[in-house]
């Protein structure tokens, strides 16, 4: 029979060291999770600003993208910041997942808001139809993208690409509300929009099958648009030439 001696062949400090290892990570989880959650609410408060597109006039979007930008957009930005920086000192691909969803809808809002006319700059005015880059986004958010060599917070290609996905979704449904605002110049606009988006994203070649259904499914945005335009086209609101491009 073994004696009661052996129990010391195991190191206690072993179980010290999971310990304090274990509620290290519970703390940044939580911690995370606050800053998540409080980045959530300025999302919300983001995309209920934009919800008001579907009921406002191009010719006025100008002072509703400015409310975006300084009660939705700047506050994003702000806790942007201060999850990058908390983030940034634990391995990135540990706890992204805690952030991801959220990040993809702070571009989302971005995009759409560029997309818009809205954040515009000096150098460079906002107007209907510009696609803002990945990097035009970090530089807004003031954080990098697409790191390859540093293990720290920034936006991924697929975030980027999941946040076009949600933009496509978005502009279909503006493109059939403009119709009743009569402003059928931005349903031809969101159409050729959504068409050259789809047909760039062929040109990937998608691995992460999340990426991929998602993708895949702008297909139905393209559709949805195309119906309105069809619809249009049928009763001579718009030239055929116009509902081919």
């Amino acid at each position: 029979m073994a004696s009661d001696g052996s129990s010391n062949l195991i190191d206690p400090s072993i179980f010290v060291y999971l310990k304090a290892h274990g509620e290290e990570e519970i703390e940044v989880s939580d911690k995370l999770h606050q800053i998540t959650a409080a980045l959530n609410r300025h999302i919300s408060t983001c995309q209920g600003l934009l919800s008001r597109i579907h009921s406002t006039p191009t010719s006025k979007l100008q002072p509703l993208l400015k409310q975006v930008e300084e009660e939705g957009i700047k506050p994003e930005i702000e806790k942007v910041g201060e999850l990058a920086q908390f983030a940034s000192g634990f391995p990135y691909y540990k706890y992204n997942q805690k952030w991801s969803r959220a990040m993809q809808n702070v571009v989302v809002t971005i995009l759409l808001t560029g997309w818009l006319g809205g954040l515009g700059t000096e150098s460079r005015p906002g107007e209907i139809g510009r696609l803002l880059t990945i990097e035009e986004v970090g530089q807004i958010l003031k954080v990098p993208v697409n790191l390859k060599d540093q293990d720290a917070f920034h936006i991924t290609i697929e975030e980027y690409i999941l946040a076009l996905t949600d933009l496509t979704e978005e502009l279909s449904r503006l493109s059939m509300n403009s119709v009743t605002m009569g402003d059928i110049d931005l349903t031809v606009r969101i159409s050729s929009f959504i068409k050259d988006l789809f047909a760039g994203f062929q040109l990937l070649n998608l691995k992460n099958d999340i990426v991929r259904k998602r993708v895949d499914a702008v297909k139905y945005h393209v559709k949805k648009v195309e119906d309105v335009i069809y619809d249009l086209t049928l009763r001579n609101l718009i030239p055929k030439n116009e509902s081919s491009s």
